[in-house]
């Protein structure tokens, strides 16, 4: 809070000053000046309009981009029920926690993306959650949004497909809700054959180091 006020009264403050200038230059400047600066090289290419775009080009880097490929094929095979086994480490010096939860892919948005849906229980409370991963045409890798019942925010991940190994590792940010900190987040999906999938994630607390805290073994039921 303390940032964000001091960063409205810069604005503020700036503000001001950009008025007070505009107050003191209301004289108009030396004819002299005004036609020189009028002949400038600067000022005649600031006034050049833009060269038109091209749009037929335009349509074609459109359709390349809105167009499903092999990556959203891949991800298509990865389509229907599986069970899951998730083991949590919410503290990487004590022994983790176990449950089990089921989930549900489904190509949405004509093949666009993978829609999963997950439910099961978390120390003895209903769990659900959404995540929706796509691959980017224009940047080249994996996308993925998370949202739950155990939160009200979204966490947004990225990144490639590692075909040696099979697997797609995503890295994004989140806030970390016990202290109020943005952490660093890493995934690793493994897709280890066409009836099992692992899932390991990663945290990286703000000034500390990173440790493992959930892995997930998927079997397709």
């Amino acid at each position: 809070m303390k940032r964000l006020t001091v960063t409205l009264c810069s604005l503020l403050a700036l503000s001001v000053i950009g008025c007070n200038d505009a107050a003191n230059t209301n004289s108009a400047p030396p004819a002299d000046s005004a036609a020189a600066k009028k002949d400038t090289p600067a000022t005649a290419a600031a006034e050049t309009p833009p060269a038109p775009m091209d749009s037929a080009a335009m349509m074609k880097a459109w359709m390349a981009y809105a167009t499903p490929g092999e990556p959203h094929k891949m991800l298509a095979s990865q389509n229907g029920k599986w069970s899951e086994e998730i083991t949590m480490w919410m503290d990487p010096s004590k022994p983790p926690t176990k449950s089990v939860s089921s989930c549900v892919n489904a190509m949405v948005l004509g093949g666009r993306y993978q829609q999963s849906k997950h439910v099961g229980s978390f120390d003895g409370m209903p769990f659900e959650g959404i995540s929706t991963v796509g691959y980017d045409n224009a940047k080249k890798v994996f996308v993925s949004s998370w949202v739950d019942n155990m939160g009200t925010g979204l966490m947004y991940m990225e990144g490639p497909w590692d075909p040696a190994s099979k697997s797609m590792t995503l890295t994004g940010k989140m806030v970390d809700p016990s202290t109020g900190k943005e952490c660093s987040v890493r995934e690793i999906v493994t897709f280890i054959d066409d009836k099992n999938q692992k899932m390991e994630m990663y945290n990286t607390p703000a000034g500390g180091k990173e440790f493992k805290t959930m892995e997930i073994k998927l079997t397709r039921k």
